[in-house]
């Protein structure tokens, strides 16, 4: 898993609520989505997630995680268009 990838899927478990809802958004399976939080979980050495077999609530570790990563991942997107769209003008 790389990091942005990490990223991504952590935001998707806690805009859709759960991990298997988060799976089916992304197009993956829910032991997937649940392994990627896990190894981003593990590298960052903190609790993202608050889990139970009834509720998922995220940490304050983790809402500051999120904060940066929809900043991060927003501007990596950002910067993907814009090549993109440079690279369509140049042909």
């Amino acid at each position: 898993m790389d990091t942005l990838e990490g990223m991504r899927t952590f935001a998707a478990v806690v805009d859709e609520g759960s991990f298997s809802r988060a799976a089916e958004r992304l197009d993956r399976s829910p032991q997937l989505v649940s392994k990627y939080v896990a190894q981003l979980e593990a590298r960052l050495g903190v609790r993202l997630l608050n889990r139970s077999t009834r509720k998922l609530s995220i940490t304050e570790a983790g809402q500051a995680y999120l904060d940066r990563c929809r900043q991060i991942v927003g501007e990596v997107d950002d910067l993907e268009d814009a090549v993109s769209n440079m690279s369509e003008a140049v042909r």
